[in-house]
């Protein structure tokens, strides 16, 4: 701290230029993205946040990430299975509306509950529905009610990606896809779900990159925040 300024270290300053006010700016707070970083990388950036008391999201982190940032913020969650460091652990308040995540499978839960631990540390109530893929439309159709209270809607699935254009289909609320990198050959890692999402014939939907939890949750609690004054 220099005449009331706040500098970075010098580790700091050779790998980042953290930004510290992106909450105030934009009222959601930085996220930092550990694939690429080292580990000593991302645990210098988490004991800056920590000394500021910045709340953070880690995402794409490994376990050797998750082991850095708990020894500089012990009291981080460490999400293995959405690869996710919350700090702090605690979501806020939940203001707004309700976000919904579906998943079209078992094998699309990593991306959607990166989506689900996103939009509750960005301050929304977020709810997760598991396994209602269109091999079986009665699995969707048995949550109609739930599917239609959300004010958000965040679908993950790979495969033929049929299931975004199923859900706008049904539903008053915005549906923000996100196509997986889950399917055998010809899906191309997630190209073919992406395309098919970006051609819906239904209105309505929204499309993230694929694989892109962090940013569908983001959008969804984006759109999901409570109303503000004109």
């Amino acid at each position: 701290m220099a005449d009331g300024v706040w500098e970075p270290g010098e580790a700091l300053r050779a790998i980042a230029e953290l930004d510290l006010e992106r909450g105030h700016r934009r009222g959601y707070p930085e996220a930092v993205y550990c694939e690429g970083k080292t580990p000593e990388q991302v645990g210098v950036i988490a004991a800056t946040v920590g000394d500021r008391g910045v709340r953070t999201l880690f995402t794409r982190a490994t376990p050797a990430h998750a082991k850095a940032v708990l020894a500089a913020l012990p009291d981080a969650e460490y999400a293995a299975t959405a690869r996710l460091l919350a700090w702090p652990a605690e979501p806020p308040e939940p203001t707004g509306g309700t976000v919904l995540v579906l998943a079209a499978g078992t094998s699309d839960l990593p991306v959607a509950e990166e989506a689900l631990l996103t939009a509750r540390h960005l301050g929304r109530r977020a709810e997760l529905v598991v396994d209602v893929g269109v091999a079986g439309l009665h699995r969707v159709l048995g949550r109609l009610e739930q599917l239609r209270a959300a004010r958000a809607i965040v679908v993950a699935a790979g495969m033929d990606g049929a299931l975004p254009s199923v859900v706008a289909g049904l539903v008053s609320a915005p549906v923000v896809a996100v196509p997986t990198s889950v399917g055998y050959g010809a899906a191309f890692e997630g190209l073919a779900p992406l395309l098919t999402m970006l051609n819906s014939c239904a209105p309505g939907v929204a499309v993230v990159n694929i694989d892109n939890g962090y940013g569908a949750g983001h959008m969804a609690a984006q759109i999901a925040a409570p109303a503000t004054s004109p």
